[in-house]
């Protein structure tokens, strides 16, 4: 008996076994494809040892410095010029301008300059380091330079994040708000996050009755009108936004209809702009909208309905009571993952959004390509990231995942 029961434990390990070996190459797909590079992206977001290994000695020293004296002490700049000296021979002087230019601006001129004039010069032979520095570019008797070398001792630094949301420290080491004229990534993303909650709000205003109307028909009739809603799924992304750019442009066929009916006298500014963006992204996302109500409505009781009318209810009562709650599951899925992709969507803002309709996405692609700025890039995806999860967070405690309904 006791062999028997070892048997069948030992063939239901095995079928355990080759259940998961099936499953492994998709859990090393999503390891190595998903969880890895967003796990490298949160940690570029904070580690930075680049400073740091450039001017190892001159971060030492410096650790003392007091902003309030201006310059540090005679000894540490003697340091700092050995070690930028060095840097200037080898040609790698300017990665550290680079680097420190992104912390204080105008930075990146300055070491690049002194860089220069001391490649030749015999550092032992200077008297007097302050003045020397002085006589290059009075630049130097700005004590955020001397500040942001200090504060690259260590390699991990939430600048980037602070950055992200035009915040940074102050001279004290304080977080504080960056001056006006320099928030540039908040706004933003609250631009961002506001055309995202527009985006949302109208697929459900355009998937309700879509999705209504279609789980009031038979299968088969609805099956075959199911094929209009999942048309955009199967057109090229870039054929569906030259689409609206060819209807919004300034004598496309939106501005032309109207110009014939005499509703207007000038062609409208509705391409290239963010109401352009709102438009377009509404007509791409619609059906990640559309199949969760349809699924939700689908698997609905309607024997619900038809008791609350029985029981003496009015339709707008019916609608409201019992229809609509329990058609929420797949509404608030199809409402956050249109949210989701919202926020994080790149071609179509950069093709038809101009400088208006720009998302924090463009920000991101640009800091990545153009500013070389990985870093900061690292930090805006992070913070995407953190809103999507607490997106995420709120949708679990107040449905559930377990409610969640696709279609």
């Amino acid at each position: 008996m006791n062999n028997n029961k070892n048997f069948f434990k030992a063939q239901e390990r095995l079928a355990k076994i080759k259940a998961f070996l099936l499953v492994t190459p998709l859990l090393l797909f999503v390891l190595v494809f998903f969880v890895t590079p967003i796990l490298l992206i949160l940690v570029k977001a904070v580690y930075n040892p680049k400073v740091n290994t450039l001017i190892p000695q001159t971060v030492m020293v410096i650790k003392q410095y007091d902003y309030k004296n201006v310059f540090p002490k005679e000894e540490v700049i003697k340091v700092f010029l050995t070690e930028l000296q060095v840097l200037s021979k080898n040609r790698t002087s300017g990665i550290l301008a680079e680097e420190l230019n992104r912390q204080v601006s105008g930075f990146g001129s300055t070491i690049k300059k002194t860089a220069r004039k001391i490649r030749k010069e015999d550092i032992n032979a200077i008297s007097n380091y302050k003045e020397y520095l002085l006589k290059i570019t009075k630049k130097w008797d700005n004590p955020k330079f001397w500040i942001a070398i200090k504060r690259s001792y260590s390699s991990f630094t939430f600048s980037n994040i602070l950055a992200a949301v035009d915040l940074e420290y102050d001279m004290d080491g304080n977080i504080v708000q960056k001056d006006e004229s320099q928030r540039i990534y908040f706004p933003i993303l609250i631009k961002t996050l506001y055309m995202a909650i527009l985006i949302t709000f109208f697929t459900i205003i355009l998937a309700y009755p879509t999705a209504y109307f279609l789980s009031t028909l038979s299968k088969s009739k609805a099956n075959l009108l199911m094929i209009f809603v999942l048309l955009p799924f199967w057109t090229s992304l870039l054929v569906r936004i030259v689409s609206w750019i060819t209807l919004l442009q300034e004598y496309g066929v939106v501005n032309e209809l109207l110009l014939y009916l005499n509703i207007i006298e000038q062609p409208l500014d509705i391409v290239f702009n963010q109401f352009a963006t709102i438009i377009t992204m509404t007509h791409i996302l619609l059906p990640f909208m559309v199949l969760p109500l349809y699924g939700s409505m689908r698997a609905m009781d309607i024997t619900y309905v038809k008791a609350s009318a029985s029981l003496g209810a009015n339709p707008f009562m019916t609608f409201f009571k019992i229809y609509f709650p329990l058609t929420l599951s797949g509404l608030s899925a199809g409402a956050v993952l249109v949210f989701i992709i919202s926020i994080g969507y790149y071609i179509t803002p950069a093709l038809i959004g101009g400088v208006d309709g720009q998302m924090i996405s463009n920000l991101v692609e640009f800091h990545m390509r153009t500013s070389n700025n990985w870093e900061l890039a690292s930090a805006i995806g992070g913070i995407l990231l953190f809103i999507t999860l607490a997106l995420y967070a709120i949708y679990n405690r107040l449905v559930g995942v377990d409610n969640m309904k696709l279609g």
